[in-house]
């Protein structure tokens, strides 16, 4: 690969960090839904391409050893500037490589023994409703076959019987839209790039006020679901959430007060975007184009040092 072929791969590896602030423009102006598609997806193609400049990155010094070299057919190892910071910049790649998988699967390791946690507490049940008998309020969506909304009776005393509608609708919300599945995608990002872990915030806020949207059209009264919301997270603020899974989502969490704001004003699917919107929503699409052209072409300069060296090795 040549010299400029290595710089290209920075691309992909420093536009990752605008992520985060971009994502936060979008989430306050652009409706849920749209939103969430869009952050998924951003962050998704950013961490693919970082994760494809680093495994890029790690090949020219790799061909220096000599096992390496026999197994690609090459008589010389590639051309990549000098050989001790091809080596260097392999060894580093490597180490984040690594680094990233065994974090990914600590926490894999975790989220699965709380998800089991939280399914034996509700295996009692055979409705879609599971009630705790525990005095702290608490809601959340339990993601599974079949998902569950688990919900405590001090969530119930808590709340009216119109609110407690809007809660449980909130929290369908969540299991019907599979949002469990978007937060894992952002949280693999996270793992594969770390300018990507500010991408986790935003999406919680979009799929929270996702689901308040579909909560507000479920009921049909956008105050009455501003108040379940808020009371909800007030009742909630009195004791921890023992027993919830940290990954998952609940109508209690978040920037409450702009989820209530946003409730009470007009809907985001009828507004037009603004400026800032509209710069915003192009600045991460432009990163994802750039990032996805630079491994596009570093992988083609890669592709074609290999061919070199090899028919060097024919003609020796």
């Amino acid at each position: 690969m040549s010299r400029l072929g290595s710089l290209m791969l920075l691309l992909p590896l420093l536009l990752p960090f605008l992520a985060g602030p971009v994502c936060r423009v979008l989430v306050t102006s652009l409706a849920p839904g749209r939103a969430v598609r869009l952050l998924v997806g951003s962050a998704a193609g950013l961490a693919a391409g970082s994760t494809a400049a680093l495994a890029l990155l790690v090949v020219p010094g790799a061909t220096h050893l000599r096992p390496v070299a026999a197994l690609g057919h090459l008589l010389t190892p590639l051309e990549s500037g000098s050989p001790v910071a091809a080596v260097v910049i392999t060894v580093v790649a490597a180490s984040l490589l690594a680094a990233g998988g065994a974090l990914l699967l600590r926490d894999a390791h975790g989220w699965w023994r709380q998800l089991r946690q939280a399914r034996a507490l509700a295996a009692g049940s055979r409705s879609e409703l599971v009630v705790l008998e525990q005095e702290h309020p608490d809601a959340y969506a339990l993601p599974g076959r079949p998902g569950r909304i688990v919900i405590t009776s001090g969530m119930l005393r808590a709340l009216s019987a119109a609110e407690r509608e809007v809660l449980l609708a909130h929290e369908r919300a969540h299991l019907r839209g599979r949002h469990h599945v978007l937060v894992a995608v952002v949280e693999l990002a996270a793992h594969c790039h770390p300018g990507l872990r500010a991408v986790r915030e935003p999406l919680r806020y979009a799929l929270e006020r996702a689901a308040d949207e579909y909560a507000a059209q479920a009921v049909g009264d956008r105050r009455l679901t501003a108040r379940a919301i808020g009371r909800a997270a007030l009742a909630a603020r009195t004791s921890p959430a023992r027993h919830r899974p940290g990954f998952a989502l609940a109508a209690a969490t978040g920037p409450v007060p702009l989820r209530v704001a946003a409730l009470l004003a007009q809907p985001a699917r009828t507004r037009v975007p603004g400026a800032r919107c509209r710069m915003a929503a192009l600045t991460l699409l432009a990163c994802l184009a750039v990032s996805a052209g630079a491994s596009f072409q570093a992988a083609d300069n890669l592709h074609a040092g290999i061919e070199t060296a090899q028919g060097e090795t024919g003609e020796g």
